[in-house]
């Protein structure tokens, strides 16, 4: 299972720029790379939107490692608990984006 996130930003090429650095990081925590993919961009209303599939692999090894926080998010889904966490893990290291899941 893959996970696919939109991300909405105003500043777009400082935004990426911090998303891809904080995914090296969880990345290299991980063991694990090359496991997202980055769609092309769109803008529309002054925001850039862009996806981000996150590959099983990657997204797993998040979840597991991570079990504990996803836990506390008062949830019912595990796609619903992912998508809060990447928000507010992105949201805390200076990404000033908004995070939605794709269905």
């Amino acid at each position: 299972m893959s996970i696919t996130l939109e991300i909405g930003t105003k500043n777009y090429l400082d935004d990426l720029l911090c998303i891809k650095k904080h995914l090296s990081h969880m990345e290299t925590l991980l063991n694990c790379h090359a496991n997202y993919v980055l769609s092309k961009p769109s803008s529309r209303f002054g925001w850039t939107f862009f996806k981000i599939e996150f590959k099983s692999n990657l997204q797993i090894n998040i979840s597991e490692k991570f079990s504990d926080i996803l836990a506390k998010y008062q949830l019912n889904d595990e796609a619903g608990r992912f998508t809060k966490f990447m928000s507010d893990y992105f949201i805390s290291r200076g990404c000033n984006v908004k995070i939605n899941l794709v269905n």
